[in-house]
């Protein structure tokens, strides 16, 4: 990995803020992370040519952060966020301040539509993997910042921290069924906000949402991850074409999660488990068709082919989606997922990031 091209990328990009064109979440800090991680550094500078004519200024903030539980999920609050952040990676060490804010901002994992958690993911992965650096510290504060100011928790989730079950308690499916289970919500338009505030009105939703077996230790949560994402990366050849965009994030979110675990303390690993199912079977339940189809014909290739591909294709999602079925390949050795990625290339034709 070219340490000096991300961070050069990471410098570009910090000037820039987290969303643009009202909403949209700025995919560049991810994209770059997973090309550069990849083996792709050469093109990162002319793919962000272009992807920078696209966004935002740096949001300027109001006022310090003084009362976190009241700033939360405040979007106006953005710049507060990120300079909060700043100064606190100045002065702790970040694995301090990543377990300090985990356990707050996880109830709220539907932030930016998951891009809160994914970006927080790749953040984390450079860290652990490649060391730190002032460009990756920043990086992590612009995503806890992110996250922290679109803060939003998947609707009809009781408690966001699930204990295992009593004694007596009937058994309760494990991810594949799980998923299997999981409603849809009739009304299948707009945005992920609207989508998102339907699931009350479908009453299988809470108990659907509420039915996966809790990791009883953090070695079962880290399994429970690895499956999730597995089974996520298969769903997607099953029921992408309703929505290639956003159901990419029903891998990516828990991807990210489980990149994250080894950062944080082990007891954070099973209620960390119990967000991420949440948040993929929400993206799941409003977004993807209740029947799904064959599975694709897709072409072929090694890890590093797919991931090739991706990058030739250009779509941030597309990059990201390889990135993290490579992921789950290298965890179980199940080819199948590596045809999401092209499927993905397939249904988004575009080559625009």
């Amino acid at each position: 990995m070219d340490d000096g091209i991300l961070d050069e990328a990471y410098r570009r990009l910090h000037r820039t803020g987290p969303e643009f064109e009202g909403w949209l979440s700025n995919h560049g800090p991810m994209a770059v992370e997973a090309l550069v991680r990849h083996g792709h550094d050469r093109g990162v500078h002319r793919w962000l040519d272009d992807y920078l004519r696209r966004l935002d200024e740096l949001p300027r903030g109001l006022r310090p952060i003084d009362d976190w539980r009241e700033a939360l999920g405040d979007p106006k609050r953005a710049g507060d966020w990120l300079a909060h952040f700043d100064r606190e990676l100045r002065e702790r060490p970040w694995r301090e301040v990543l377990g300090n804010w985990w356990p707050r901002l996880l109830p709220g994992i539907a932030a930016g539509a998951t891009h809160g958690v994914i970006r927080v993911g790749h953040a984390v992965r450079v860290l652990r993997e490649d060391g730190p650096g002032p460009d990756r510290l920043t990086e992590l504060g612009q995503a806890l910042g992110y996250w922290a100011a679109r803060w939003q928790p998947v609707p009809g989730v009781a408690a966001p921290f699930p204990g295992g079950e009593g004694d007596g308690a009937p058994a309760r499916p494990d991810v594949t069924a799980a998923l299997a289970g999981l409603p849809r919500i009739a009304d299948r338009t707009g945005g992920i906000v609207a989508r998102l505030g339907r699931l009350r009105d479908v009453p299988e939703w809470e108990g659907a949402v509420a039915a996966l077996r809790p990791a009883r230790t953090p070695a079962d949560a880290e399994r429970g991850l690895v499956t999730l994402v597995h089974r996520a990366a298969l769903d997607y050849l099953r029921f992408g074409h309703a929505n290639a965009v956003m159901l990419v994030h029903a891998v990516t979110a828990p991807t990210a999660v489980l990149r994250t675990l080894p950062a944080l303390d082990p007891a954070l690993w099973a209620p960390s488990l119990a967000a991420a199912w949440s948040a993929t079977a929400a993206v799941t339940a409003v977004y993807a068709p209740p029947t799904g189809v064959p599975m694709p014909a897709v072409a072929p290739g090694t890890p590093a082919e797919v991931f090739a591909r991706a990058a030739r294709h250009g779509d941030a999602h597309v990059v990201k989606l390889a990135d993290a079925v490579l992921d789950a390949h290298a965890a179980t050795g199940d080819e199948r997922v590596l045809a999401a990625a092209g499927y993905a290339g397939q249904l988004m034709s575009t080559t625009r990031p």
